[in-house]
């Protein structure tokens, strides 16, 4: 198994090419280990180069409404009466860390995202 560490944009479309190349391997194989070896060094290069930024916090949260068919009256126990559900859906009133916690835990949406809008809106 011929793997070297990927640190340039060469490196990055080499491996690429490589696990096109691979994607028909067998699990267990020495093609399947290199593989797997192959797709985490590409994870790895596309976190420290191509970082996602965070989802906005209203979109996941309408996001979540949508694909789970929630109501504004199913968000009430999380957020708060319904007029507090729309102002924050429509963004004229900021998530609380109360409302972060429970959307979190009940809704599954990361936190990461949920506090980072608070941060923009105490930051100005």
């Amino acid at each position: 198994m011929n793997i070297k560490p990927i640190k340039t944009d060469i490196d990055y479309h080499a491996a690429l090419k490589e696990v096109e190349l691979l994607m028909e391997a067998k699990s267990n194989t020495p093609e399947g280990e290199k593989l797997d070896v192959l797709v985490t060094l590409i994870e790895a290069y596309e976190r420290k180069h191509f970082p996602l930024d965070l989802p906005d916090p209203v979109e996941a949260i309408k996001f979540e409404m949508e694909q789970k068919g929630l109501t504004v009256k199913d968000l009430e126990p999380m957020i708060g009466k319904s007029n507090r559900v729309y102002e924050v859906l429509n963004r004229k009133r900021a998530l609380t860390l109360r409302m972060i916690q429970k959307l979190h835990q009940e809704l599954g949406i990361p936190a990461e995202s949920l506090i980072k809008q608070r941060a923009q809106t105490h930051s100005v």
